[in-house]
């Protein structure tokens, strides 16, 4: 790819987040081409909170959800999201989300929503990471691997794929080190490829879309493995939990410092914080995936 699809790719994800509403909780979305055949764990679950948050009063912010992958999604077919309304309390609103294909539950999400309130305040240090400007694009990055990718269209197929976000590694990649262990830990930097509206759900449920795109590479770390598109493991997420404590913008800079605490029984456990530039904790991301070495 030789031009910046940025901001076109980014209308294309904001469209495909733009749900159509079927029934007063019910709700269609369709897929966009996925690097694998298989519609993209962040897509259906940012989908699926976008149709919970449709259901909430506007003065209610996401404060965190809770979700199973439960089958492979297929990419050329509408997914149904059906909202149940489990609570509308003084403070906190419950919502369950249900995202079906072909008549079976693929994706099944918890999400909680709250009235802003007073608390008390406490967090963190940030960790250290380079200013993102300084690092390369990965327009710059990935053709540099070309030859280690298990296919010779897969530069391509990444660019494509994440070409509505601009994501910048800190250090190498899975990819780029594949055969030596590292410590299980990685760094990216990631803003929306354009500007976003002031809607907090959008950023949220964009937050959540880009998740899952590296939260594993630090499993993969662990064991030099270079991941899917070197060709040395396959997998899938299972799980995947995120708590959002403080107001972001997902098209200003968010720092994803990830680390793996375990693998074990053909799964990998990826943990992680994402800061603002500034240094606010923004959101806690947890999730668990199969990892697994090809036979």
């Amino acid at each position: 790819m030789t031009t910046d699809r940025g901001p076109e790719a980014l209308e294309d994800l904001l469209d495909l987040l733009d749900l159509e509403r079927v029934e007063q909780d019910i709700f269609r979305g369709r897929s966009r081409s996925a690097i694998i055949p298989r519609v993209f764990g962040g897509q259906v679950a940012a989908q699926a909170l976008v149709a919970a948050g449709r259901t909430v009063p506007a003065d209610r912010a996401a404060h965190s959800l809770h979700s199973y992958f439960l089958r492979t999604g297929d990419p050329d077919a509408p997914i149904v999201y059906t909202v149940d309304r489990i609570r509308d309390g003084r403070s906190f609103t419950t919502r369950r989300v249900v995202a079906v294909q072909h008549g079976r539950p693929i994706f099944h999400l918890s999400a909680s929503f709250q009235a802003y309130e007073e608390g008390m305040e406490h967090q963190s240090a940030m960790p250290a990471a380079p200013d993102p400007e300084t690092l390369p694009t990965a327009a710059e990055l990935l053709p540099r691997y070309a030859d280690v990718f298990a296919g010779p269209d897969i530069v391509d197929r990444l660019l494509e794929a994440r070409a509505a976000v601009d994501l910048r590694y800190v250090h190498e990649p899975p990819f780029a080190t594949a055969g030596t262990p590292r410590e299980p830990r990685s760094q990216v930097w990631f803003r929306a490829a354009g500007k976003l509206t002031d809607d907090p759900l959008l950023h949220v449920c964009l937050a959540t879309y880009v998740s899952d795109m590296t939260l594993l590479d630090s499993v993969l770390l662990a064991h030099g493995r270079g991941g899917w598109t070197v060709g040395d493991v396959v997998g899938a997420s299972l799980d995947h939990a995120m708590w959002f404590h403080r107001p972001f913008r997902a098209d200003e800079w968010l720092l994803y410092d990830q680390e793996s605490p375990s693998s074990s029984g053909g799964r990998g456990l990826g943990q992680a914080r994402i800061w603002t530039q500034d240094g606010r904790l923004a959101i806690s991301v947890i999730q668990e995936g199969v990892v697994r070495v090809p036979r």
